[in-house]
């Protein structure tokens, strides 16, 4: 990491609350929020604009060096564009849903997406949130949680949300890939937002970095 810039490592299963969370922890603490979700998404997005089968890694690699994925920032929140387009809100259709964990389990895509999200690291300290930022990404900062919740919640979750899938077989396909698995990384502080509101998860998220030593520039805009 970047001596000057810290990151912030959000890590959880679908729906637990942890992009809500990583926005918000974010914004009050002045930091890059970073969404690696959407980055997954938008190759999975870009496997249905090429026609590509997502189960079928080799087209997805070929794929890869075919379309140009490019990340920045617009207003300290990450963006993503493909062949300099925007998918917008079309990164929650339900097509794009159903690919993301096979797209998401090819190391070759994990290779370039890991890359670039260092990357972000080099522009300012960062709240990123993901299933692999403690564990791969960013695994020697001292900044990291888990967030979860129960099946129930999160599925409820994701119904509010109208998207209508199953966050349990989603986090089997997830910790059972052989790259880059879902799991609690070493040293990551759980906590559970299943009876929790988004303030009281940010709060004991901002507790976890001052007990481990956060900056104080950083922690006194919250």
């Amino acid at each position: 990491m970047c001596a000057e810039h810290i990151a912030v490592a959000i890590d959880g299963p679908a729906a637990s609350g942890k992009s809500t969370v990583a926005k918000t922890l974010a914004k009050r603490l002045g930091l890059i929020m970073v969404n690696t979700g959407a980055m997954y998404r938008a190759v999975a997005w870009a496997t249905i604009q090429k026609g590509v089968n997502p189960a079928e890694a080799s087209d997805v690699v070929k794929m890869l060096g075919e379309v140009e994925f490019r990340c920045g920032v617009e207003n300290n929140l990450s963006t993503v564009l493909v062949d300099g387009v925007d998918p917008g809100e079309e990164l929650r259709q339900d097509a794009v849903n159903g690919r993301v964990s096979k797209v998401a389990a090819i190391p070759e895509v994990r290779d370039l997406l890991v890359r670039m999200q260092r990357e972000y690291l080099q522009l300012g300290s960062v709240v990123m949130e993901g299933r692999d930022i403690g564990s791969v990404v960013f695994p020697h900062t001292p900044f990291k949680m888990y967030i979860d919740a129960s099946e129930e919640v999160r599925r409820k979750r994701r119904e509010a949300e109208g998207i209508i899938d199953d966050p349990a077989a989603r986090d089997k396909e997830d910790s059972n890939r052989k790259s880059s698995p879902l799991v609690v990384a070493e040293g990551a502080v759980v906590i559970d937002s299943s009876e929790m509101g988004i303030e009281e998860v940010v709060e004991a998220a901002l507790e976890v970095l001052k007990e481990r030593g956060a900056p104080q520039e950083i922690l006194a805009k919250a």
